[in-house]
C-alpha cells in the first residue's frame, strides 16, 4: 500500500530554514508526480508546492513562491521541500501528497 512518511519539521525562529523530506514507498514513485501541502490550525487544506514525475516542472503558491524549494530524487524515492525564510504564517502541518493518499504529516512552528 501506499506509505508517505515526511520527516524534518520542528521549531524555527522567522527567517530560519527547515527541509522536510518525504519517503516514499508501495507505488512506483518515479512515474508519479507529488506535492506538499498543508492546514494551519483553524484553516483548511493548502496546496504548497508540486513536482512533476520527472522533477522537470514545479509550481508554487504566490504564499511561498521565492522563499520555498519542491526537489526530489527518484533513485531514493524521496520528494524535499526547502523552506526559507520562514514567515509567522507558515506554522502549519505539512503533508505529502499523492493524489488522494497523504502522509501523517509533520508540524513547523515558527516562533521567535
Amino acid at each position: 500500500q501506499v506509505q508517505l512518511v515526511e520527516s524534518g519539521g520542528g521549531l524555527v525562529r522567522p527567517g530560519g530554514s527547515l527541509r522536510l523530506s518525504c519517503v516514499a514507498s508501495g507505488f512506483t514513485f518515479s512515474t508519479s508526480d507529488m506535492n506538499w501541502v498543508r492546514q494551519a490550525p483553524g484553516k483548511g487544506l493548502e496546496g504548497v508546492a508540486f513536482i512533476s514525475s520527472g522533477g522537470t516542472y514545479t509550481s508554487y503558491a504566490d504564499s511561498v513562491k521565492g522563499r520555498f524549494t519542491i526537489s526530489r530524487d527518484n533513485a531514493k524515492s524521496t520528494m524535499y521541500l526547502q523552506m526559507n525564510n520562514l514567515k509567522p504564517e507558515d506554522p502549519a502541518m505539512y503533508y505529502c501528497n499523492k493524489g488522494n493518499n497523504r502522509g501523517q504529516g509533520i508540524h513547523v512552528t515558527v516562533s521567535s
